[in-house]
């Protein structure tokens, strides 16, 4: 019998809190068993700059995605979120290695959502969700945890983004 192998394209382990990411890890290779590799898409960490401006976008892509959240909440769950007293915020918190996206609201207000009500001081935020950014060793010392052993990494041109076989 040949060793396993899996692949898990994209960069979506950074969508994961970092224990979570561990626990699939070890699930995977759990699946793969002895021997076995997993290919891995990873995004590297990089200036904060750039990480901000490619989840806020000139043309307002990312905010339209971030906003439907409140859309899908009004239709499936009965709320009545006002979409124009909400905006969105993305920002790199270098401290936790991750990309935070929000969704602030803009005045102080009241929301009703499955027949619960919450309400909204201006600029309190609801916290929509987490991109972590690795160094290619941080990532190496999670998949450490989770039973794997670096075998290879590669990397574009600028370092961008990496693949690891693990």
């Amino acid at each position: 019998e040949h060793p396993r192998a899996a692949f898990f394209p994209g960069s979506s382990i950074g969508n994961f809190e970092p224990m979570d990411a561990t626990r699939l890890l070890t699930r995977i290779g759990q699946l793969l068993g002895p021997g076995g590799r997993l290919l891995i898409g990873v995004d590297l960490v990089k200036d904060a700059g750039r990480l901000e401006a490619a989840y806020d976008d000139s043309d307002g892509v990312t905010a339209a995605f971030n906003l439907n959240l409140l859309t899908r909440i009004n239709r499936e769950l009965g709320a009545d979120f006002d979409l124009d007293a909400f905006r969105h915020r993305a920002f790199f918190n270098a401290e936790l290695s991750r990309i935070e996206m929000h969704l602030l609201s803009t005045r102080t207000q009241r929301v009703a959502v499955a027949g619960q009500l919450f309400d909204f001081a201006e600029g309190e935020s609801i916290h929509t969700e987490c991109s972590y950014k690795y160094r290619t060793d941080g990532f190496h010392a999670l998949a450490a945890e989770a039973g794997f052993s670096a075998e290879e990494v590669w990397t574009d041109p600028d370092g961008l983004f990496s693949v690891h076989c693990l």
